[in-house]
Protein backbone atom coordinates (compact mmCIF):
# COMPACT_ATOMS: atom_id res chain seq x y z
CA UNK A 1 0.00 0.00 0.00
CA UNK A 2 1.26 3.51 -1.00
CA UNK A 3 -0.08 5.13 2.14
CA UNK A 4 -1.63 7.86 0.07
CA UNK A 5 -5.08 8.95 -1.29
CA UNK A 6 -6.92 6.50 -3.39
CA UNK A 7 -6.55 7.48 -6.90
CA UNK A 8 -9.68 7.72 -8.80
CA UNK A 9 -9.47 7.27 -12.24
CA UNK A 10 -12.69 7.22 -14.87
CA UNK A 11 -12.95 5.33 -17.95
CA UNK A 12 -15.03 6.36 -20.35
CA UNK A 13 -15.88 3.51 -22.24
CA UNK A 14 -16.45 4.86 -26.41
CA UNK A 15 -15.50 2.24 -28.63
CA UNK A 16 -15.23 -0.96 -26.46
CA UNK A 17 -17.97 -1.97 -24.60
CA UNK A 18 -17.19 -2.96 -21.03
CA UNK A 19 -17.05 -6.84 -21.68
CA UNK A 20 -14.01 -5.93 -23.65
CA UNK A 21 -12.42 -3.85 -21.53
CA UNK A 22 -12.83 -4.99 -17.82
CA UNK A 23 -10.92 -8.22 -18.45
CA UNK A 24 -7.98 -6.61 -20.17
CA UNK A 25 -7.66 -4.20 -17.08
CA UNK A 26 -8.41 -7.07 -14.85
CA UNK A 27 -5.55 -8.79 -16.21
CA UNK A 28 -3.64 -5.82 -15.86
CA UNK A 29 -4.22 -5.22 -12.38
CA UNK A 30 -3.43 -9.37 -11.69
CA UNK A 31 -0.38 -9.20 -13.42
CA UNK A 32 0.66 -5.87 -10.87
CA UNK A 33 0.22 -8.13 -8.24
CA UNK A 34 -2.79 -6.41 -6.97
CA UNK A 35 -6.32 -8.12 -6.02
CA UNK A 36 -9.52 -6.42 -7.49
CA UNK A 37 -13.29 -6.14 -6.82
CA UNK A 38 -15.81 -5.44 -9.08
CA UNK A 39 -18.62 -3.64 -7.53
CA UNK A 40 -21.71 -4.00 -10.08
CA UNK A 41 -25.34 -2.46 -9.25
CA UNK A 42 -26.74 -5.63 -9.60
CA UNK A 43 -27.01 -9.44 -8.90
CA UNK A 44 -27.70 -9.81 -12.53
CA UNK A 45 -24.84 -8.19 -13.93
CA UNK A 46 -22.76 -10.03 -11.57
CA UNK A 47 -23.39 -13.19 -12.64
CA UNK A 48 -23.25 -12.18 -16.18
CA UNK A 49 -19.19 -11.56 -15.32
CA UNK A 50 -18.93 -14.36 -13.72
CA UNK A 51 -19.72 -16.49 -16.74
CA UNK A 52 -18.12 -13.87 -19.21
CA UNK A 53 -14.87 -13.50 -17.24
CA UNK A 54 -14.20 -17.45 -17.68
CA UNK A 55 -14.54 -17.62 -21.12
CA UNK A 56 -13.89 -14.00 -22.40
CA UNK A 57 -10.67 -15.19 -24.08
CA UNK A 58 -9.40 -18.64 -24.91
CA UNK A 59 -5.47 -18.16 -23.63
CA UNK A 60 -6.81 -16.24 -20.50
CA UNK A 61 -7.64 -17.43 -17.04
CA UNK A 62 -8.63 -14.31 -14.67
CA UNK A 63 -9.04 -16.04 -11.35
CA UNK A 64 -12.25 -14.75 -9.92
CA UNK A 65 -15.96 -15.47 -8.05
CA UNK A 66 -18.72 -13.86 -6.67
CA UNK A 67 -19.21 -13.01 -3.57
CA UNK A 68 -21.20 -15.48 -1.15
CA UNK A 69 -19.33 -18.35 -2.96
CA UNK A 70 -17.13 -19.01 0.65
CA UNK A 71 -13.42 -17.92 0.88
CA UNK A 72 -13.92 -14.46 -0.12
CA UNK A 73 -10.97 -13.00 1.56
CA UNK A 74 -8.35 -15.48 -1.22
CA UNK A 75 -9.99 -13.97 -4.23
CA UNK A 76 -7.77 -12.61 -6.41
CA UNK A 77 -10.69 -10.68 -8.18
CA UNK A 78 -14.02 -10.78 -6.32
CA UNK A 79 -17.43 -10.13 -7.94
CA UNK A 80 -19.94 -8.06 -5.60
CA UNK A 81 -22.84 -5.79 -5.46
CA UNK A 82 -22.04 -5.13 -1.58
CA UNK A 83 -19.62 -2.64 0.26
CA UNK A 84 -16.65 -3.55 1.82
CA UNK A 85 -13.27 -5.14 1.04
CA UNK A 86 -13.42 -9.06 1.98
CA UNK A 87 -9.94 -10.24 -0.52
CA UNK A 88 -7.92 -7.04 0.84
CA UNK A 89 -8.67 -5.38 -2.81
CA UNK A 90 -5.67 -3.02 -3.94
CA UNK A 91 -8.13 -2.24 -7.36
CA UNK A 92 -11.90 -1.13 -7.13
CA UNK A 93 -13.56 -1.16 -10.20
CA UNK A 94 -17.16 0.28 -10.54
CA UNK A 95 -19.40 -0.33 -13.60
CA UNK A 96 -22.95 0.62 -13.89
CA UNK A 97 -23.51 3.34 -11.73
CA UNK A 98 -22.57 1.12 -8.69
CA UNK A 99 -22.27 3.42 -5.31
CA UNK A 100 -18.35 3.20 -4.48
CA UNK A 101 -18.38 3.47 -0.78
CA UNK A 102 -15.89 4.19 1.40
CA UNK A 103 -12.07 3.96 -0.53
CA UNK A 104 -9.95 3.40 2.54
CA UNK A 105 -7.94 0.80 1.87
CA UNK A 106 -7.69 0.77 -1.94
CA UNK A 107 -5.04 2.00 -4.06
CA UNK A 108 -7.20 2.72 -6.42
CA UNK A 109 -11.12 3.29 -7.62
CA UNK A 110 -11.90 2.64 -11.56
CA UNK A 111 -15.31 3.86 -12.71
CA UNK A 112 -15.92 2.38 -16.34
CA UNK A 113 -18.63 4.33 -17.78
CA UNK A 114 -20.51 3.92 -20.95
CA UNK A 115 -20.17 7.23 -23.18
CA UNK A 116 -23.22 6.57 -25.55
CA UNK A 117 -25.34 6.93 -22.14
CA UNK A 118 -26.76 10.27 -21.08
CA UNK A 119 -27.27 8.91 -17.74
CA UNK A 120 -23.69 7.20 -17.21
CA UNK A 121 -22.11 10.55 -18.76
CA UNK A 122 -24.62 12.84 -16.34
CA UNK A 123 -23.17 9.73 -13.06
CA UNK A 124 -19.88 10.41 -13.84
CA UNK A 125 -19.53 13.95 -14.41
CA UNK A 126 -21.29 14.39 -11.13
CA UNK A 127 -18.98 12.16 -9.42
CA UNK A 128 -16.02 14.05 -10.66
CA UNK A 129 -17.14 16.74 -9.14
CA UNK A 130 -17.71 14.98 -5.97
CA UNK A 131 -14.40 13.55 -6.03
CA UNK A 132 -12.26 16.69 -6.54
CA UNK A 133 -14.35 18.56 -4.39
CA UNK A 134 -13.04 16.43 -1.92
CA UNK A 135 -9.16 16.40 -3.06
CA UNK A 136 -9.24 13.12 -4.09
CA UNK A 137 -6.67 12.59 -7.31
CA UNK A 138 -8.24 12.28 -10.20
CA UNK A 139 -7.31 11.27 -13.70
CA UNK A 140 -9.93 10.91 -17.05
CA UNK A 141 -8.98 7.89 -19.27
CA UNK A 142 -10.46 8.68 -22.87
CA UNK A 143 -10.92 5.73 -25.26
CA UNK A 144 -9.06 5.92 -28.59
CA UNK A 145 -10.17 4.77 -32.10
CA UNK A 146 -7.37 2.34 -32.38
CA UNK A 147 -8.70 0.41 -28.48
CA UNK A 148 -5.86 2.01 -26.28
CA UNK A 149 -6.39 4.45 -23.77
CA UNK A 150 -5.06 8.22 -23.76
CA UNK A 151 -5.03 10.18 -20.49
CA UNK A 152 -7.24 13.47 -20.71
CA UNK A 153 -6.93 14.25 -17.73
Amino acid sequence: MSGGPCEVWFYHLEQASLDRVLPELLEKTIARGWRAIVRAASPDRIEHLDGWLWSWKDDSFLPHAPAGEGDEARQPILLTTEMGNPNGAQALFVVDGAECGPLDGFERCILLFDGRDEDALNEARRRWKAFTALGSPVSYWRQTERGGWEKKA
